[in-house]
């Protein structure tokens, strides 16, 4: 079954002002690979939100941030490990990466992972180090750019995986949620928590932002939490409905009917999310690490045994 559509050229990135010298870079269509960054520009210099996921793509975003000020990039915030996020950070020399504790852990851990060419369509990534955060926190860290005050917060539990941050600009009503949402795109908690995903988005809904900037997809509002949760919440029934029935997560998302779902890219999601749902109902605590080879194999499978479409 093919569950991606990616039959269109891409649009170019772009960077879209969305308060007063805060801007969201942002990369269509979204999909594996393809997050959307961010940076507030300062007098002093500028701090950034998340690097991305290839050499290329991460030079292009050093440009785009050239075309808006001549600061350099002092500070860049990781919003949690995912190389999407993180790979291009050895292209920032000169910044303070700026992560939460696990953040670090898991990068170290990691490193640059082999599973990316053995899942995905090749991509060109370039040589890509492995460079974690290197100042850390465990709950909060605030960062100032010139009088305005940026809130880096973990919310205390897993969701799209175990380290999580996000910046929270209270002044500006201004969010940059990292990967807690994906605006139009299938929402990925394999590993991570879906029961711990729906909670971290009440949190995300008790702050009142206005405006949202997404790990993946276009700038949003607070519309965007309720239509992840909702996604969640359908992947729970699916879980609890195929586990009584005694079938596979595989299995089970292919009986199911992704109804007001089914537009969203990258549907072969819905599989790991079930291992992840599966887990959770046969009591694995929120967050523990799953062996990710089986739902990356039925990922596949999914998607017709075919690599998963990557255009990064």
């Amino acid at each position: 079954m093919s569950s991606s559509r990616h039959d269109h050229a891409l649009p170019p990135a772009r960077v879209e002002e969305v308060s007063d010298g805060v801007y969201a870079y942002i990369q269509p269509d979204g999909s594996w690979w393809i997050n959307n960054t961010g940076f507030l520009a300062g007098r002093r210099g500028v701090i950034s939100v998340d690097a991305c996921s290839t050499e290329r793509r991460t030079l292009a975003y050093r440009e785009a941030i050239a075309r808006v000020t001549d600061r350099p990039v002092t500070t860049l915030i990781n919003t949690h490990h995912h190389g999407d996020h993180t790979f291009g950070n050895y292209l920032f020399p000169e910044a303070t990466i700026v992560g939460h504790e696990r953040t670090r852990e898991q990068i170290l851990a990691d490193g640059i992972p082999d599973y990316r060419d053995l899942a995905w369509t090749p991509v060109e990534w370039g040589p890509l180090e492995a460079v974690p955060p290197f100042l850390t926190y465990t709950d909060s860290v605030t960062v100032h750019s010139d009088e305005l005050r940026c809130e880096v917060r973990h919310l205390g539990l897993p969701a799209h995986t175990s380290n999580d941050s996000i910046v929270w600009i209270p002044e500006r009503r201004l969010l940059f949620s990292g990967d807690l949402i994906f605006n139009g795109g299938t929402p990925f908690m394999l590993m991570g928590s879906v029961t711990g995903a729906i909670e971290a988005l009440e949190a995300l809904r008790a702050l009142g932002a206005e405006t949202i900037v997404p790990g993946h997809g276009a700038v949003c509002g607070s519309e965007a939490i309720d239509a992840v949760q909702g996604y969640l919440r359908f992947v729970q029934a699916t879980a609890e409905r195929g586990r009584a029935a005694g079938l596979t997560p595989l299995q089970a998302a292919r009986e199911s009917d992704l109804g007001e779902y089914a537009e969203l890219l990258d549907a072969e999601r819905l599989v790991g999310n079930l291992y992840r749902a599966y887990a959770e109902l046969d009591g694995l605590p929120r967050g523990e690490p799953i062996d990710l080879v089986p739902p990356m194999l039925d990922m596949i499978e999914f998607n017709g045994g075919k690599p998963l479409t990557c255009l990064a």
